[in-house]
């Protein structure tokens, strides 16, 4: 079994006493096997941290890597327009080519940035092209098709039978949940409750207790689209996913801005995860999340990006910053969502989205070998002596400042070079497709 020796690291563990300890990391094969002190150990490899920060790989808890192609394409819009004039078009004129370089695409971004899970929405189609990518880079996932059953304005070629989107799910579920060595896992996604018939949303209900995965999903992210579901079902988003019996530990529900006081009720009651998107939120002027007072009622709340085309970059560090900043202005409190608490987020609280909490999340012994090492040594982020590290992380670090990047015990970046994905050939296929695929969508501004 291979061991890998990261050395003079500061390491962020992240464990119960959250300790930050001085010293080395040993991994063999896919599991960390020691922590802090000084190891002299013959490795396979060794890693010089000196000067450095590791942290646990941040979590991902919510993307769309079949939009990163679109970065760009649908700025200024709000949330409907953006799905109907721009979106959902650019989604159905995917090829398996083009899905397959968007997935890379996303995901040699997020391991630059030092993300080592993800929880992924795919389009309607070529989803297995988008699987592959993931397959072939390393990083660890939780993804599905995208379900779209119903709903007004959808493109034809994104609209479904109910049967044929089951149909279709579990046959991807079949062939790749587990595949690996784990790192691949399966959820039910059924894109939101607009465009899913509700004969749709009960068959991914019994699916996913059969099948023991998840289900992913968005909610309550806009006005208008609270609106459209009260007319179509007779009650608000998480009051109706509540009563056809989604909700539970096994549910991720993205967003959820708008909630009512018994909403929010249901979703601590019933352990359902949902995940933080505030520049997406931002940028589309949907709202601002009830974060602290979610999580003060013990609601599990991960922090998650959304797709290229509501974000327009996938750092990470932005997004931990943005959830900190954006809730101090709301609530007029400089003591609200603190550092620790929003990197909480982006690690521990994602690692219990995914179902892995006992996995990934914090560098424990026996915990899987899922880390990124952050270079603060730079002029946004000095003095980097006298300062807290967590505080660092949260507010002055940026994407590219991670440096290393190592996911089930594999190295999948080092000193800034992908080592599963190549660079060069997806920025410059990316920017060949791109106008492919505007022409195809009949989207051209």
């Amino acid at each position: 079994m291979s061991k890998l020796l990261i050395k003079n690291g500061t390491i962020v563990t992240m464990n119960k006493g959250r300790e930050i300890l001085k010293g080395d990391i040993l991994i063999e094969g896919d599991e960390i096997k020691e922590v802090g002190g000084s190891l002299t150990i013959e490795a396979d490899h060794t890693i010089d941290a000196t000067g450095r920060v590791v942290i646990p790989g941040l979590i991902q808890s919510h993307i769309h890597l079949t939009q990163t192609l679109y970065r760009g394409q649908a700025d200024d819009m709000e949330l409907m327009d953006w799905l109907k004039k721009r979106v959902w078009p650019l989604e159905g004129s995917h090829t398996s080519e083009s899905n397959h370089i968007s997935a890379k695409l996303g995901i040699a971004e997020l391991i630059k940035g030092g993300n080592t899970s993800i929880i992924d929405m795919e389009s309607v189609h070529h989803t297995e092209a988008a699987i592959e990518a993931i397959y072939e880079s390393g990083i660890r996932a939780i993804t599905g098709k995208c379900m779209m059953d119903y709903g007004a304005g959808v493109p034809k070629v994104l609209m479904e039978s109910t049967e044929d989107s089951i149909k279709v799910s579990i046959r991807i579920l079949k062939k790749w949940h587990g595949k690996g060595n784990g790192r691949i896992q399966y959820a039910f996604a059924p894109r939101f409750v607009v465009s899913c018939t509700e004969e749709l949303l009960i068959k991914v209900r019994d699916l996913a207790k059969e099948y023991n995965v998840g289900v992913h999903t968005h909610a309550s992210e806009n006005r208008g689209e609270i609106e459209i579901v009260q007319k179509d079902r007779g009650m608000r988003n998480i009051t109706y996913l509540h009563k056809l019996g989604l909700t539970g530990p096994n549910l991720i529900l993205a967003h959820c801005i708008w909630l009512d006081d018994e909403e929010m009720k249901i979703l601590a009651e019933t352990g359902t995860h949902i995940v933080h998107c505030p520049n997406s939120n931002m940028k589309l002027a949907s709202g601002i999340a009830k974060i602290p007072e979610l999580m003060e009622m013990g609601v599990n709340v991960g922090i998650g990006i959304d797709g290229a085309p509501c974000n327009n970059n996938l750092d990470m560090f932005k997004e931990m910053s943005s959830a900190a900043l954006i809730q101090k202005a709301r609530l007029l409190s400089p003591t609200v969502m603190p550092a620790n608490k929003v990197f909480e987020m982006a690690t521990l609280n994602g690692a219990k989205a995914l179902g892995m909490e006992d996995k990934v999340g914090s560098l424990e012994v026996g915990k899987k070998a899922d880390l990124a090492i952050v270079n603060l040594d730079n002029l946004h982020s000095t003095p980097s002596v006298e300062v807290d590290v967590i505080s660092q992380l949260v507010y002055s670090a940026k994407a590219s400042d991670v440096e290393t990047t190592i996911i089930d015990g594999k190295v999948v970046m080092e000193n800034r070079e992908l080592v599963t994905l190549n660079e060069k050939y997806i920025k410059a296929e990316a920017n060949r497709l791109i106008k492919q695929q505007i022409d195809l969508a009949g989207v051209k501004k």
